[in-house]
């Protein structure tokens, strides 16, 4: 007895299509994919970032001269300051009467000539004095009264006059010689003095060279650091900058090795949507099977429900 079996089969087409696609789909999975092209980069450092490291480097200790500078200037003021007591001793020293004749006394400034000056002085006065006392005596004699009585009180007004003239000059060369040595003495302090506060002020300017170095020794570190800090920033936008430009070259890359691959999914997308379109009915009468061939035919079905995929024609 003859069998009548009827089967769907897909369009032609569709069967043309699935075979290319087994076959684009075979090939291009059979070469590895170099991910090498599209591998992750990093950015070197830019030079504005190797220099502030540079800075960074050279600038550790670079306070230090400036502290060593700042330690000499404050020695040199420890010992200039040392040299102002003995001119403070000295000039206490003219603080007192000015007495005797030790260090300090108003006669150790007096002239070492002003005696003589005095003597010479006083001796040209009694010169002058005797030469006027014999005036006097030859008055007398013109006028017939010399080695009279009033001859006698004329001579004694004379000399006493002359003596008071010449205790006062004899005292107004002592009193300005006293003056001029107390003025010079008072020079002397005043001098001293001065010294003292030269001294002192100098002391002092060391010390204010010292504070400026140690003012430039936190200065420096602030300085460097704020070049540094502007190097690192613009540097780092420069470096971030040629990490944009890295990654977008391996996105690149990465888009330009997968595309086939994208391709083949839409490909097979398409071959999906194509799947369910029905095909053409064929029918086909076959004899009627011997023994044989009806085992044989449960052993085919007893296969296909055991393998699904052959049941499924892959």
């Amino acid at each position: 007895m003859a069998i009548t079996q009827q089967s769907i089969l897909p369009q032609n087409y569709v069967s043309q299509l699935g075979q290319d696609y087994g076959q684009q789909l075979a090939g291009l999975t059979a070469i590895p994919l170099d991910t090498s092209q599209f591998a992750p980069q990093v950015a070197g450092q830019d030079p504005l970032q190797t220099q502030a490291a540079t800075l960074a480097g050279q600038g550790v200790g670079g306070y230090q001269p400036y502290l060593g500078q700042a330690a000499t200037y404050g020695t040199q003021a420890g010992t200039t300051m040392g040299g102002v007591s003995p001119y403070i001793s000295a000039a206490g020293a003219l603080t007192g009467p000015g007495a005797g004749t030790g260090a300090g006394s108003v006669s150790q400034y007096m002239s070492p000539y002003q005696q003589q000056v005095i003597d010479a002085t006083l001796g040209e006065f009694d010169i002058q004095s005797q030469k006027g006392l014999t005036n006097l005596g030859t008055a007398a004699i013109g006028v017939g009264g010399y080695g009279g009585g009033r001859h006698g009180v004329a001579e004694a007004e004379y000399q006493s006059s002359s003596d008071r003239q010449r205790a006062l000059l004899n005292a107004q060369m002592l009193q300005q010689g006293f003056g001029q040595a107390l003025g010079a003495r008072q020079q002397d302090y005043t001098n001293l003095l001065g010294l003292g506060g030269a001294q002192a002020g100098l002391a002092s300017s060391q010390m204010g060279l010292g504070q400026y170095q140690q003012g430039l020794a936190q200065l420096a570190p602030a300085l460097a650091g704020q070049d540094i800090g502007t190097l690192s920033q613009v540097g780092g936008i420069q470096q971030q900058q040629a990490q944009n430009v890295l990654n977008a070259q391996q996105q690149a890359a990465q888009m330009g090795a997968m595309e086939p691959y994208q391709r083949m999914g839409v490909y097979g997308q398409g071959l999906g949507a194509l799947a369910p379109i029905q095909g053409q009915m064929q029918t086909q009468q076959t004899a009627d099977p011997t023994a044989l061939q009806t085992a044989l035919g449960w052993t085919s079905t007893l296969g296909g429900i055991m393998n699904p995929r052959i049941g499924s024609g892959v």
